[in-house]
């Protein structure tokens, strides 16, 4: 029923965070499947027990080409009507699939997310809450809820399961970082939606994460303005293409 989808250049830093992704999912109650796009890494790095499960998939990239770009490609191998994006150093929780598939079977929903949770060193966790309310939303709605590029995202990109034709109409933006941020504005723009109240996602903190290098601030700024305006205008074409249908 879904397809989780990751780019990893399999860093040894980073091999048994993707272990433990690999074992949040198995611990999932609906069926899956994994694309883990290769980002110029050899698949003999490929941690044992994602090589040795039948529904862990890759795609081999021959050179590094960026976390948007690999994401991209792999969607060409989702096979699933739903799917979410991931990252190889985070998990799921045990019910994240379950409930969220449940609301996109019995409901017109497009989309269907939750909160995060901040994962720490120590094992702690601290909730994280969209600035989105939790409830129904009608396409393009979410990005409403984002008054500046400045401020917070309105939703964690990586909290949404969607219908892999939505995704597929809205990709990873072409974006060095906060390439997630057009993705998720593009899939909630598209379609209605369902935000829960529960966290569905662990976001881990570790010394190695994107935001810890030092180009990340030099570049947030313009990636959060981009991504800001490209949910603007969308919603604004789209909104203007049904009053000239209506």
């Amino acid at each position: 029923m879904i397809t989780v989808v990751i780019a990893s250049q399999l860093r040894h830093d980073r091999l048994d965070y993707l272990t433990a992704m690999h074992a949040s999912l198995t611990r999932q109650s609906v069926p899956w499947e994994a694309v883990i796009a290769l980002d110029g890494a050899s698949p003999d790095r490929l941690p044992a027990p994602l090589a040795q499960d039948p529904r862990v998939r890759t795609l081999a990239l021959p050179r590094a080409v960026g976390a948007a770009c690999a994401r991209n490609l792999a969607l060409n191998l989702v096979r699933t009507p739903y799917m979410n994006w991931a990252d190889d150093d985070d998990t799921f929780p045990d019910h994240a699939m379950s409930t969220r598939l449940n609301v996109l079977q019995t409901t017109d929903a497009g989309w269907c997310a939750g909160w995060s949770e901040d994962l720490h060193p120590d094992g702690s966790t601290v909730l994280w809450r969209c600035s989105t309310p939790p409830g129904r939303h009608a396409a393009g709605d979410v990005w409403t809820y984002w008054q500046k590029p400045s401020e917070t995202i309105p939703i964690g990109p990586t909290t949404i399961l969607a219908r892999t034709d939505l995704v597929r109409a809205a990709p990873m933006g072409g974006l060095v970082q906060g390439e997630d941020y057009c993705a998720s504005l593009g899939v909630t723009t598209l379609a209605p939606g369902v935000l829960l109240p529960v966290p569905v996602y662990r976001y881990r903190k570790h010394a190695g994460q994107l935001t810890k290098s030092a180009s990340y601030d030099q570049l947030e700024a313009a990636a959060r303005e981009h991504a800001w305006q490209y949910g603007r205008h969308l919603r604004a074409v789209l909104r203007t293409a049904a009053e000239a249908a209506a």
